[in-house]
């Protein structure tokens, strides 16, 4: 409860007249938590907490009371460093858990969360809301046939306690994925402290390119370039339409993003941070995942 999402997806959720496709779920109860240090997110608890107190949602004190009222479990915490330790309660307690950008803070603490998903069985999902801007299901769908390539970009803004693409870049860098999927082989990355572009190598010689913006608007955005045609892609996500992907995966079980490319598209952030610091070289992927 340190993240705007906790209201806005609540205030969806528990509408007088939702939205059918959220087939009925409804947050009950939150645990306010949230990060410890990063400054603007510590502030936002407390009143996130009321507004969720005037919703109707009970407030409880510990993941352990909350996982024993729900069935289900969205993980808001911002700080994506807490996500381990938090996603390993939910899945030892064998609740299908979806987590919110950023999956976590390493390359490493994401695979341990999907690897203890695998051992106990338990499905896991995670996206940011960009991968349902306007277009990308559309291009994901065929619309300009294969896909030869894509640029997006986003805010980039930078949280010192998380590497760079980690904290707000991922919301570009997760439609650059939606829409090129997995392959990327290698990452180089230009940086300066008011713009950067990050340029992935994927299979069959296509290119992928992320443009984290600090300075000028705060927009969203992007182009997919195919073989029939090119597509502007939205400058917006679409909160709706991920909580109608999140009660889908809630009842099936089934992720509607592979967790191999959510892990690759993390190895992707994390080559570019190992590539700002040997000055803009290349990194490979498969030396992040060993």
């Amino acid at each position: 409860m340190d993240t705007s999402h906790s209201i806005a997806f609540t205030e969806l959720l528990n509408a007088s007249d939702p939205n059918p496709a959220f087939q009925g779920y409804r947050v009950v109860a939150a645990y306010p938590y949230g990060s410890q240090t990063v400054k603007t997110s510590v502030e936002r608890i407390p009143a996130i907490t009321e507004q969720m107190k005037n919703i109707g949602v009970e407030i409880v004190d510990s993941i352990a009371k909350l996982l024993r009222k729900v069935d289900v479990i969205l993980l808001e915490t911002n700080d994506g460093r807490l996500h381990l330790q938090q996603a390993k309660e939910v899945i030892q307690s064998r609740l299908p858990l979806f987590i919110d950008k950023p999956i976590a803070a390493s390359y490493a603490d994401a695979w341990a969360i999907f690897e203890e998903s695998d051992r106990l069985d338990v499905p896991v999902f995670s996206t940011s809301s960009l991968r349902y801007a306007l277009n990308v299901e559309q291009v994901i769908n065929g619309e300009i046939g294969d896909v030869l390539g894509a640029e997006t970009y986003s805010p980039a803004f930078i949280e010192p306690s998380h590497p760079d693409l980690f904290w707000y870049a991922i919301h570009g860098v997760e439609m650059l994925f939606a829409v090129m999927g997995r392959g990327c082989e290698s990452v180089q990355r230009l940086y300066l402290p008011d713009a950067e572009i990050v340029v992935g190598r994927w299979t069959g010689g296509r290119l992928g390119s992320f443009r984290g913006l600090r300075s000028g608007p705060a927009v969203f955005g992007g182009r997919a370039f195919g073989a029939n045609g090119v597509t502007e892609l939205g400058t917006s996500g679409s909160y709706v339409k991920l909580l109608e992907n999140v009660a889908q995966f809630f009842t099936t079980g089934v992720s509607p993003v592979d967790p191999d490319e959510t892990l690759e598209l993390v190895a992707f952030m994390e080559a570019a941070q190992q590539s700002r610091a040997k000055g803009g070289d290349a990194v490979s992927l498969a030396d992040i995942k060993g």
